[in-house]
């Protein structure tokens, strides 16, 4: 029997209708059922590492303002902060809970995961051996890193660290990585060594953990030391990081903060779920490390002060690199680059977010016109870390130390 005309329609206009009905509906539910873990931002429970400097109170008081009201608006568990001004750390305090159930709050010792920020801690170390020159930018990855074939085109160390290289990235929080260990940064080169470049290198940008993984690689064979036993020796010690350490899903690491992640939507506004289980050992230097944002903002004023990089090897690190086209790409060797507004003028920044499963967890930044640091870490992914660390920067630059 033929259906009718109208019948045809019904079949599908109904379940079409009912999809645009479901779908607001599964969103209001999910906001309406999320639980809120800090209602109220004046009751937000908070531990600092002692009293501010008192030149720097008022600038400080605005700061946990823009720290509360991010907590109860992106309905975050916690958020922990540090500034650095010239060479010194002038405030540091955590937020909220590091472990929700346990009531635990978040102290400035507290260890978060930092993700992908790590390629910042990272291109120090690379900076370290193009000083020694081990490293030279334009050699073709394959005449140095065993193991990793031929492509279509030559791929260079500089293609790696400006993320214009054309290797694929993990697809986030479905990385096939995560659920494997990895004793060398080389054990994970499977995953995508026999995979086709997206593009020719030096023609576009596309940010992948991948490049960074085999750099760690490169890193470790150049310098003849484990990686991270490099990144201790090399950056970690030197800076006075002593909270800055590798992931371990086998060794408890103190002071660690429970990792959460979005129930739905990639939003914590919509309540959250535990992190599942994941070893980021085969991401090495792309995505393994632990640190507090004291330890991030020593990096910051160190490295951008000349501590443990000579001027010329920080600058051609943080210089925007261009495409073929002569396009900057807004990225340098393991940097992220940007002009901001700070104060109602503009301000360079340079420094790096960090994610975890594709969402946001850690922001770092350096503002060398006005010799400021200023690093924020969360516990749960999605987190607009970038956003309350602009606008703490920018309570800094508004309300100079007093004279």
């Amino acid at each position: 029997m033929a259906i009718s005309r109208s019948r045809w329609l019904a079949l599908i206009l109904v379940p079409a209708g009912l999809l645009l009905v479901g779908i607001p509906a599964l969103f209001l539910f999910n906001a309406a059922t999320a639980p809120r873990y800090h209602p109220n931002p004046a009751e937000v429970p908070s531990d600092a590492s002692g009293p501010p400097p008192p030149k720097w109170s008022s600038a400080t008081g605005e700061a946990r303002q823009v720290v509360r009201a991010a907590l109860s608006e992106q309905n975050l568990p916690g958020l922990s902060v540090a500034v650095g001004s010239g060479g010194n750390i002038v405030w540091a305090e955590g937020f909220g809970w590091a472990d929700l159930e346990k009531k635990t709050a978040i102290a400035p010792e507290t260890r978060f995961r930092i993700g992908t920020a790590s390629v910042a801690l990272t291109s120090v170390a690379a900076g370290l051996l193009i000083e020694q020159g081990r490293l030279k930018l334009d050699d073709a990855v394959q005449n140095h890193i065993p193991g990793f074939p031929d492509k279509e085109w030559p791929v260079t160390f500089r293609h790696l660290m400006s993320h214009t290289s054309g290797i694929r990235n993990d697809g986030g929080d479905e990385g096939a990585l995560l659920s494997r260990h990895c004793a060398r940064p080389v054990e994970g080169f499977d995953a995508f060594a026999g995979q086709k470049l997206l593009f020719e290198p030096g023609t576009r940008y596309r940010f992948s953990v991948y490049n960074w993984i085999l750099m760690s690689a490169f890193l470790e064979s150049a310098s003849g030391q484990p990686f991270l036993t490099l990144m201790k020796k090399q950056v970690f010690e030197p800076l006075g990081m002593e909270d800055t350490v590798p992931h371990s899903t086998t060794v408890p690491v103190p002071d660690l903060a429970t990792s959460y992640f979005p129930r739905f939507a990639a939003d914590p506004k919509y309540g959250l779920h535990l992190l599942r289980d994941v070893d980021y050992s085969c991401y090495a230097g792309a995505s393994a490390f632990l640190s507090t944002p004291s330890d991030l903002v020593r990096f910051l004023i160190a490295v951008n002060q000349g501590k443990l990089l000579r001027p010329a090897t920080l600058e051609l690190l943080q210089t925007p690199q261009r495409l073929a086209s002569g396009e900057e790409t807004g990225y340098g060797l393991g940097w992220e680059l940007e002009t901001v507004t700070l104060a109602g003028r503009p301000a360079r920044m340079a420094g790096h977010d960090g994610d975890v499963l594709g969402g946001n967890v850690v922001s770092l930044m350096w503002f060398p016109q006005h010799r400021l640091a200023v690093a924020v870490v969360s516990n749960i992914s999605y987190a607009d870390t970038h956003a309350v660390a602009l606008n703490i920067a920018g309570a800094f630059v508004k309300r100079p130390a007093a004279r």
